[in-house]
C-alpha cells in the first residue's frame, strides 16, 4: 500500500517481543499499530520472531502480513534496526519468508534529536545464566506454546467470551511480574548504560513496558505484543513516550500516549 511522507508523525519507533511465529502473538494487532504508525526508522528491540516449534510450525497469514509490511516500509525509504533477541534465531539462519531488509546488531546507541544517547539490547543480558542458556530458552518457549494450545482449546471447550483474559494468560503474566518484582533488572540495565557514558537504556524481553528514571538515568522497557500491548516512540522532539495499542483492536484503530519523560524532567524519587 503506498505510504503519505507528509502523515508521518514519528521519527523512530521501538518495538519489542513481537513473537511472530508462537500462539502468544497479536500479529494482527502488530499490523493495525504499524499501519496507523509509520516511521522513519523502526527499531526492533529482540525476539521479532520466535520459531522454536519444528514439529508444531505455528505461522500465520498475520505474521508474514507483518513482515511484509515491514519490508515494504523499507522500500518506501523507512530504515530498520533488528537488535537479536533471545528467542530470535542467528540472522543467517532466519527462514527466507520472514526476512527483513534491516541492520542486525547486539545492541546498538540511539542518539536523540537532543543529543542523548541511550543503549538499546534487549535485556536479557541480564538474566540470570541458567535462564539464558540457548536450552532454557527452548524448553521456555515450548512450554508456553504448550500453556496457549492448551488454552485456545479450553476456550473452545468452554465457548469463553474472545477477549476474555482467561487462567492461564492470567497465571503466565503473574509469574513473569513475580520473576521481575524486585526490579534488579532495571537497575542492573542502568548501570550497564551508565557505564559506557550514555544518558539511558531501552530494552525489551521483561514483557513490562515502564518509562522511568528512578535509578538516575532513563529506564524505558518497550513492552510487548503478547501482553503489554506497547511500543515506545522518539518523534523527534527531545523525548521518549510510551505508547499504549490496546486500542488498535478497535474497529478505529488509535493510539493513546502514556507517560512522556522529557529531557528535563527530574529523576524520581
Amino acid at each position: 500500500m503506498p505510504f503519505d511522507r507528509a502523515a508521518y508523525t514519528h521519527t523512530t519507533l521501538f518495538l519489542s517481543d513481537l513473537h511472530l511465529g508462537a500462539l502468544s502473538g497479536n500479529a494482527d494487532a502488530v499490523l493495525r499499530f504499524l499501519t496507523a504508525n509509520p516511521a522513519d526508522r523502526y527499531v526492533l528491540v529482540g525476539d521479532v520472531l520466535d520459531l522454536w516449534q519444528p514439529l508444531l510450525p505455528y505461522w500465520t497469514a498475520q505474521d508474514q502480513a507483518v513482515i511484509d509490511h515491514l519490508n515494504a516500509r523499507v522500500r518506501a525509504g523507512a530504515a530498520i534496526v533488528y537488535v537479536r533477541g533471545n528467542h530470535d534465531p542467528d540472522a543467517a539462519l532466519i527462514p527466507p519468508h520472514a526476512r527483513l531488509t534491516a541492520k542486525h546488531v547486539s545492541q546498538y546507541i540511539h542518539t536523540g534529536s537532543n543529543g542523548q544517547r541511550f543503549l538499546v539490547l534487549h535485556g536479557d543480558e541480564v538474566d540470570n545464566r541458567l535462564i539464558r542458556t540457548h536450552l532454557m530458552t527452548r524448553l521456555g518457549s515450548r512450554i508456553d506454546h504448550a500453556l496457549r494450545r492448551l488454552d485456545k482449546w479450553l476456550r473452545r471447550v468452554s465457548r469463553e467470551r474472545t477477549g476474555a483474559r482467561s487462567t492461564i494468560d492470567c497465571m503466565i503474566t503473574g509469574f513473569n511480574a513475580l520473576m521481575y518484582r524486585g526490579r534488579d533488572h532495571e537497575r542492573r540495565l542502568v548501570a550497564m548504560a551508565e557505564a559506557q557514558g550514555l544518558d539511558g537504556v531501552i530494552c525489551g524481553h521483561f514483557h513490562i513496558a515502564s518509562l522511568h528514571r528512578h535509578f538516575g538515568l532513563t529506564y524505558a522497557n518497550c513492552g510487548d505484543w503478547v501482553d503489554s500491548m506497547t511500543a515506545l516512540l522518539d518523534p523527534g522532539t527531545g523525548e521518549l513516550r510510551l505508547l499504549s495499542a490496546d486500542c488498535v483492536l478497535a474497529s478505529l484503530p488509535r493510539v493513546a500516549p502514556a507517560p512522556t519523560l522529557a529531557k528535563e524532567s527530574a529523576p524520581v524519587p
